[in-house]
């Protein structure tokens, strides 16, 4: 038996009251143990416990990353069998491969909606607002949400097909659709975001921005589900490109790496705290192309239809259809590696 464990059956000055544990029974910690009890005595207070939807709860049934993510994996599978989380074997039948993805999603996502739902009224801004609506069963509620997720996969399939056409033939690097597919992060994140959409359409809390921010930890891409993207998209390297919730983009848009579609300014209420539910990022119309590091912020702020957008531009102002945007000349200075700068 070591010294510290000694000392704690003795009657330690560090137990309260000496020798014994508050929390029942005779003291045996070792010094590590009795550092994490006191650490946790630290804590404990802290914890709210009540099931607020508040900064210090620690109570209160949430959806579970893990099996979001694990969902979103079989939903992709289902769009894209083969090509995104689960490899198909040579004997693979297709149509079992897909209503195995499907069943599989289907399970997890039930309970998981079931515990998102809620959130609809008992979150903090649906009632710092008095926007919260009447509560409901959220079991039934789910499976008519998954049952309008279900419905919409055929047709973000036919769309996400269109965005590895537009990826294929907008990258001069790409030789096979193939490649596209398993190896560009922008498609991996625009999957994940038509997926997203959808439920973010049907008014589901948390579990769209779950999903996305998953995608954007992986691909450095970061795109609120709420965003409206039109068809044949391209996100060209992408590292970096940021897409707000109210943005609206149109169809056949290029735009590369570093790219912000973001908000100008927010407007706040009587309390300083912005107004949310506000259109705040600018719409893009069709077939703009974006370059490497532009800037476009606001909501009232209209990219025209055709136009080309320079690299590192800043914008917060609407350009007309068919507009090339370029950044301002700048000098630029090159040296000689043995010239010295004076």
């Amino acid at each position: 038996m070591n010294d510290d464990t000694v000392r704690a059956r003795s009657g330690d000055p560090t137990c309260e009251p000496p020798g014994l544990c508050r929390r029942g029974g005779e003291c045996y910690r070792i010094a590590s143990t009795r550092l994490t009890c006191e650490v946790v005595d630290g804590l404990l207070p802290t914890y709210r416990t009540d099931g607020a939807d508040l900064p210090d709860s620690t109570t209160g049934a949430v959806p579970s990353l893990s099996r979001v993510v694990e969902a979103l994996h079989s939903l992709q599978d289902a769009v894209f069998p083969g090509r995104m989380s689960t490899e198909l074997k040579e004997d693979t039948i297709i149509e079992s491969f897909v209503m195995e993805s499907l069943a599989h999603a289907h399970g997890l996502l039930r309970n998981e909606l079931a515990l998102a739902i809620p959130y609809r009224w008992t979150g903090y801004f649906a009632n710092s607002t008095g926007r919260a609506p009447a509560p409901c069963d959220p079991h039934p509620e789910a499976e008519d949400i998954l049952d309008g997720l279900f419905r919409a996969l055929p047709g973000v399939r036919a769309l996400l097909i269109r965005d590895v056409e537009a990826a294929y033939l907008g990258d001069p690097a790409a030789t096979t659709f193939a490649e596209v597919m398993l190896a560009y992060p922008g498609i991996r994140t625009i999957t994940t975001h038509r997926i997203a959409h959808e439920l973010y359409r049907l008014n589901v809390p948390l579990i769209p921005r779950m999903m996305s921010e998953h995608a954007h930890s992986h691909t450095g891409i970061d795109i609120h589900p709420g965003a409206r993207i039109g068809e044949s998209f391209f996100i060209d390297h992408g590292t970096g490109v940021v897409i707000g919730e109210t943005c609206e983009i149109g169809n056949r848009v290029k735009i590369y790496q570093g790219v912000t579609l973001g908000a100008k300014s927010f407007p706040v209420d009587e309390h300083g705290i912005p107004i949310k539910g506000i259109k705040r990022h600018p719409t893009i119309e069709d077939d703009v192309v974006i370059y490497a590091g532009a800037t476009i912020l606001g909501g009232s702020t209209v990219i025209g239809k055709g136009s080309v957008i320079g690299g590192n531009v800043w914008l917060s102002e609407s350009v007309p259809p068919g507009s090339t945007v370029l950044l301002g000349s700048v000098d630029i200075e090159i040296r000689n590696s043995n010239e010295k700068r004076v």
